[in-house]
């Protein structure tokens, strides 16, 4: 019988551990699986539930970190270590519906690499997290040249030989939502209404998102670096007729070149695309700054044995 391996990234998620292994192993009993919980760094007492329940079953193991490295990189780290045929992310909050794992392992069984899983879009969304998903999956798709579906996150199953790649990825700023279908594997979609946050809040706010969708850009292109190239092209084409207009009004007319106001606003606006552009190409810098320290993704202070 083939092994199913589920991975559960964790940060604070202790009302929500007990109630998500319940689930699970109910879901699960009729498969041979483990249960892999990550706990990335938390400070409440999320870890010690997580030992309670691994010493209870076998099944059930864990992964602790020594800091918060991040959701990407637990997610990498459950991948690294899990012993399955397949693997199967999801989120700990139990808005990700357990109840769709037999699907998914339905659809890996008809030979599909990939089954993953999009979002649909709720009623009771604030209207900025409606509008701000939809930017981010246009700007990506339109800057990246992997293709991410609107909706889409990190509850998905994969087979081991798209396990087995993403395990040789070292990149330091992981993008698994994109790195999957930059794979190229054979997928399959399932669409799904998500359940409403059982216990605690969201770890995701503005400023994680934004980096996020900017990782993912940056990541999988370099369509922002040739944006910046044209776009000082162009600027540098206008100065230069504004400059021939400039001479020939001093010298063939008898108008002098006024304006400081449209000067300055003109020199403000140059400058301040300037800066965006330097930004762009120091965020390149950066990534291979980092990556050439060749740092792990994370560190493990303690994990199951059993």
């Amino acid at each position: 019988m083939s092994k199913i391996s589920i991975i559960i990234p964790c940060f604070n998620e202790e009302g929500n551990i007990n109630i998500l292994a319940e689930k699970l192993q109910n879901i699960l009993s009729e498969y041979k699986y483990e249960i892999i919980f990550i706990d990335d760094g938390s400070t409440d007492k999320s870890l010690q539930i997580i030992k309670e329940i691994s010493f209870a079953d076998d099944r059930i193991k864990y992964i602790s970190f020594t800091r918060n490295f991040g959701h990407q990189n637990a997610l990498k780290a459950g991948i690294d270590n899990a012993s399955g045929d397949c693997v199967i992310s999801l989120d700990a909050d139990l808005q990700h519906p357990p109840e769709l794992i037999p699907e998914m392992i339905k659809y890996w069984e008809e030979n599909y690499d990939v089954v993953y899983t999009q979002r649909l879009d709720q009623k009771k969304e604030s209207f900025f997290k409606k509008i701000s998903s939809r930017i981010f999956y246009k700007i990506i798709n339109k800057l990246s040249d992997v293709k991410i579906e609107s909706g889409t996150a990190d509850y998905r199953l994969i087979n081991r030989n798209v396990i087995e790649v993403i395990k040789q990825i070292d990149d330091t700023d992981l993008f698994l939502r994109g790195l999957i279908p930059w794979s190229g594997f054979k997928s399959k979609k399932i669409v799904y209404t998500p359940n409403e946050r059982f216990s605690g809040k969201t770890k995701y706010s503005i400023r994680k998102m934004f980096s996020l969708g900017l990782n993912g850009i940056t990541s999988f292109s370099i369509k922002p670096l040739r944006i910046s190239i044209f776009i000082g092209l162009i600027f540098s084409i206008l100065a230069f007729l504004y400059v021939i207009f400039a001479v020939y009004k001093y010298f063939f007319t008898n108008d002098t070149v006024e304006g400081w106001t449209s000067m300055l606003a003109s020199t403000m606006l140059i400058g301040g695309i300037q800066l965006i552009m330097l930004g762009i190409i120091g965020e390149y810098l950066g990534k291979l700054f980092m990556q050439s320290k060749k740092r792990p993704n994370y560190i493990i202070k303690d994990k199951s044995t059993n």
